[in-house]
């Protein structure tokens, strides 16, 4: 197969889980209806975006993966024949807790998790507060229609973590995403942030010679304005498919996997890598 549809929905916040999944439910069969084959949902997707601030009432939110909603979503990935990326507040144990995405395949068959390895703290973005930083790796699963990887928002700023994704065979990196402005900064820096967030992905794209999906949020939640816009790059970096800034969607992306292999042949970036030279990577900082 080559060419691949992708079904990213840009969701808004919902006032309980019960009704945020039945939503949900109606956009995934939505966007299979459209042809979607790889639907992606955004970040904390089934609950609001708690971390604006501390309160240690907000772990009740959480819930193990596998568990209730991947059950739930692998039965509609069966049902519908379709790959579901479900972001979820993951409970791992007593006082650990991860920012997880959960991967179904089209047979409604769990593949297995990643767990978010950059976590950011700034006002209203307190994450270092609730989650752990992922120790599953940067992983690829081979699903029913191409051999994808999931990142997490915050790791969208690391060319590292794509790095190593396409290393492992990825040919789509996908990125659920929960990112927004604060309205204290929006008017001065509002334009800025955007172009560096979706720079620096359309970047990864390029430089790893693949395509690059990111499912944002919509809306409100406290002093934050998400964004929206998610947007998918091919391997040059043009944006193919972009979502508003402010309204629930499903944004409906084609993607010519073929495209992956011909672009990494007339601009071998994998081949011409010094690997001998980049073990300072590993360093905190190049102190003197």
């Amino acid at each position: 197969m080559s060419v691949v549809t992708l079904g990213l929905i840009q969701g808004t916040t919902f006032a309980s889980k019960a009704e945020s999944l039945a939503r949900h439910d109606v956009l995934i069969r939505e966007a299979a209806g459209k042809g979607a084959q790889i639907i992606c949902l955004q970040e904390l997707f089934n609950i609001p975006y708690f971390c604006t601030r501390q309160d240690t009432r907000l772990f009740d939110l959480a819930e193990p993966i596998p568990g209730p909603t991947t059950d739930h979503m692998a039965a509609l990935a069966r049902e519908l024949g379709v790959v579901i990326i479900a972001s979820l507040f993951e409970k791992r144990g007593p006082g650990l807790y991860h920012n997880t995405a959960a991967i179904l395949d089209a047979d409604g068959t769990y593949l297995g998790k990643y767990r978010k390895m950059h976590i950011p703290q700034d006002p209203g973005f307190e994450e270092k507060f609730y989650f752990t930083p992922g120790d599953l790796g940067y992983r690829v699963w081979d699903t029913r229609f191409g051999r994808i990887s999931v990142l997490i928002c915050w790791d969208q700023w690391y060319p590292e973590a794509a790095r190593l994704a396409a290393l492992a065979g990825a040919q789509i990196l996908i990125y659920p995403t929960a990112i927004g402005w604060l309205s204290s900064e929006k008017a001065e820096l509002g334009k800025a942030q955007h172009c560096a967030w979706e720079t620096v992905q359309r970047g990864h794209a390029v430089a790893n010679g693949c395509f690059v999906a990111a499912v944002n949020r919509t809306g409100f939640q406290d002093d934050t304005e998400f964004w929206g816009q998610s947007f998918a790059a091919n391997p040059y970096g043009e944006i193919i498919a972009k979502g508003s800034a402010d309204c629930e969607e499903i944004v409906i992306v084609p993607c010519d996997l073929q495209a992956v292999e011909d672009f990494r042949r007339i601009w071998p970036f994998f081949r011409d890598r010094r690997i001998d030279t980049y073990a300072p990577l590993t360093n905190r900082y190049l102190d003197e």
